[in-house]
């Protein structure tokens, strides 16, 4: 039984390519069937975010077959206007360095936002995607059970989640580098997932005092607007509060954009020269690039967080390193139990997280 991850994230590419291999939720049934049925793949999970997607699979024969096999699969998903298949900058692990990958990845560690707390339910809510298609066996049944004990390991053993550790509180570290003080902010929130909430909690932690969400589920917006005292919109009527906000935070699952630059166009003249702020957070993009041409709108994406992020990370980099002998050494036990194959030692990893030469 062989052991592989492929796939493709933030550090690798920018958000205008990974935005072209996401996966959304409702096409990750077809691909877990696609991919296994596959006479080289028995087993498979697909995780989608906005920083990466990879595609982790299990096969009863050597792995190099395997994880060129999910390698085309992701390479010939990418829409038409793409650079060249071959130039699509994919990173393949097999055996120990994949399970290292995966839990390097449910503890945080290989986030923009180091420690970050989303990936690990983003994660989970895969593997358990993959559980209901049938697509999971023995080993990845294995590999992501341990995954998560790992992740919460690492959390508890270490001081990793000190800081800014969301995707969204960074969104609202931006947003209070922008204004300074945020208390008299006027914030519109579209969305009301995971990410939605972190920002609507940092917000109000920060003495905002006009958050609105539009959700095109109106309960789940009234759910996360409401212990935070904020008003709701229903999906098609948020574009009316385009003229009376100070910063629009997005984070939609939708397909394509939602924010056009007719919307944004038609706000502006009602603004009366006063600027706009826009922060998207999803992959795909919810706001279409072309309005950060109109003047006095600021268009912020999720690689624009990435510098923000970097300064934590830079921070925290002995903790990094007490992360990484925590998870070399449970890579290490898994394989052994799991696959009960002999493997070469991993190279020496140092505090950037990088193979030392």
């Amino acid at each position: 039984m062989s052991l592989v991850c492929v796939g493709i994230n933030h550090q690798l590419a920018p958000v205008e390519l990974r935005e072209r291999l996401a996966v959304p939720e409702s096409a990750v049934p077809d691909v877990l069937g696609r991919i296994t049925g596959s006479a080289r793949v028995e087993e498979c999970v697909v995780i989608s975010t906005c920083n990466r997607v990879e595609i982790y699979a299990a096969s009863p024969r050597s792995g190099k077959n395997s994880s060129e096999e999910v390698a085309d699969f992701l390479r010939q998903s990418v829409s038409t206007g793409s650079p060249p298949s071959a130039e699509i900058p994919l990173y393949k692990h097999e055996g120990f360095e994949a399970a290292r990958h995966l839990f390097r990845v449910a503890s945080g560690l290989d986030s923009m936002v180091l420690g970050e707390t989303e990936i690990f339910g983003q994660v989970k809510k895969a593997y358990a995607l993959a559980q209901q298609q049938g697509a999971t066996q023995g080993a990845l049944n294995r590999l992501f059970q341990n995954a998560f004990r790992v992740g919460k390991r690492v959390r508890s053993d270490t001081d990793i989640q000190r800081g800014s550790t969301s995707v969204g509180s960074v969104a609202v570290d931006l947003a209070e580098k922008i204004f300074g003080q945020l208390d008299s902010c006027r914030v519109l929130i579209l969305g009301a997932g995971e990410i939605s909430r972190t920002m609507t909690q940092s917000l109000s932690s920060r003495g905002v005092k006009s958050i609105t969400v539009a959700n095109r589920s109106i309960e789940k917006a009234i759910a996360l607007a409401e212990p935070m005292g904020g008003k709701t919109l229903s999906f098609h009527e948020w574009s009316t509060s385009l003229p009376t906000v100070d910063i629009v935070l997005s984070s939609t699952a939708a397909e394509g954009y939602v924010v056009s630059p007719e919307h944004i166009g038609s706000a502006m003249h009602e603004r009366r020269g006063n600027p706009l702020f826009l922060i998207d957070i999803a992959v795909p993009r919810d706001i279409n690039p072309a309005i950060g041409k109109i003047d006095n709108v600021y268009l912020y994406d999720i690689d624009a967080l990435h510098d923000i992020a970097s300064n934590a990370r830079r921070r925290r980099e002995k903790q990094i390193a007490l992360c990484e002998e925590v998870i070399t050494e449970e890579a290490r036990e898994f394989l052994a139990k799991t696959f009960q194959d002999p493997f070469s030692p991993p190279p020496a990893v140092n505090d950037s997280g990088n193979k030392s030469s």
